[in-house]
C-alpha cells in the first residue's frame, strides 16, 4: 500500500497533540456524535487537531449506513489531504471499511 494511514478508534481531544507529535498531519472522523454518553465531539476533537496544525475532516456515518455519498466524499478529502493520516470511529471497523470500498472503487490517488 503506497498510503501511509492507520486506522484507529475513538480518540480524545487531549491525545490530538501527541498524535502530531507522532508525525500525522491528518486526521479523518467517520464516527457520528452523540453515539455513546461522554463521547469527544467531532467540534472538540477538530478545535484539538486545528491547535495542533493538523488537517481534519469528519465523514461520519452510522456502521450500517456507509452509501456512495461518504466513500466519494471521503475519497475527496483524503486525495488532497496531507499523509500520514489517522483515521477513526468507535472501533477502526467503519474506517476501515470506507477506506476499503473507496480502494475498491479506485477512487484514492496512489
Amino acid at each position: 500500500m503506497s498510503h501511509q494511514v492507520s486506522i484507529t478508534g475513538q480518540i480524545t481531544p487531549d491525545q490530538v497533540p501527541m498524535i502530531a507529535e507522532n508525525g500525522f498531519k491528518t486526521i479523518i472522523n467517520n464516527r457520528p456524535d452523540g453515539e455513546e454518553p461522554n463521547q469527544p465531539t467531532s467540534a472538540e476533537i477538530e478545535a484539538a487537531a486545528k491547535k495542533a496544525g493538523l488537517a481534519y475532516k469528519e465523514v461520519s456515518f452510522a456502521g450500517s449506513e456507509l452509501n456512495q455519498n461518504h466513500v466519494e466524499a471521503f475519497a475527496d478529502f483524503f486525495n488532497q489531504a496531507e499523509q500520514p493520516m489517522l483515521i477513526f470511529c468507535r472501533t477502526g471497523n467503519r474506517s476501515t471499511g470506507i477506506y476499503e470500498a473507496a480502494k475498491r472503487m479506485d477512487l484514492l490517488d496512489d
